[in-house]
């Protein structure tokens, strides 16, 4: 009796690992999340405020999650070549942000999270003037192995990532328009 509930048990797991695995195989193999916002200010002011990664407790939602993170500044205070390393609570995690490239119309960051797991993924921030005011859109996008792609199936990504995206707009829209 007691072999046959073990074989029962033993074959479920199979089934649910093979489910898991199918289902983990069958998701893309890179992640892509964004949202927009229009804020009555130019460019130029936007693009000064993201680059200089010291104003991230201004505005950032992952500053505002871990007001007590440790953060270390290199490179450029702003532009090209800032970084920032940080170290902070289990919402925050750790890893670095350095400022890849600065244009006029887009600022693109390389982000490196070292936990609460490893991940390389590319940050966007682009800008289209609208008379007084610009669209800015905030990008994220990388790739996804397969311990991501086996989250995904119970976590939504867009939505996770998104709802941090949105507040930070919000909060950036605050400041860029004093």
């Amino acid at each position: 009796m007691l072999k046959a509930v073990l074989s029962i048990v033993a074959v479920v797991i199979v089934a649910v690992a093979g489910v898991v695995a199918y289902a983990a195989a069958t998701q893309p193999d890179t992640f892509h999340v964004q949202r927009a916002a229009t804020i009555n200010a130019p460019p130029e002011k936007l693009s000064a405020i993201l680059t200089d990664l010291r104003r991230g407790g201004e505005w950032s939602p992952y500053e505002k999650k871990d007001p007590a993170m440790k953060k270390i500044f290199s490179g450029p205070a702003s532009g090209s070549g800032a970084r920032l390393e940080w170290d902070g609570n289990g919402d925050v995690g750790a890893g670095s942000l350095t400022v890849a490239n600065v244009t006029p119309s887009k600022v693109t960051l390389n982000l490196a999270m070292t936990r609460p797991m490893t991940a390389n993924n590319v940050v966007e921030y682009s800008f289209k003037p609208q008379g007084n005011a610009t669209s800015m859109t905030w990008a994220m996008h990388g790739p996804m192995p397969l311990i991501s792609k086996v989250m995904c199936l119970f976590l939504n990504l867009d939505r996770m990532i998104g709802a941090d995206m949105e507040r930070g707009l919000q909060d950036l829209k605050a400041l860029a328009e004093r």
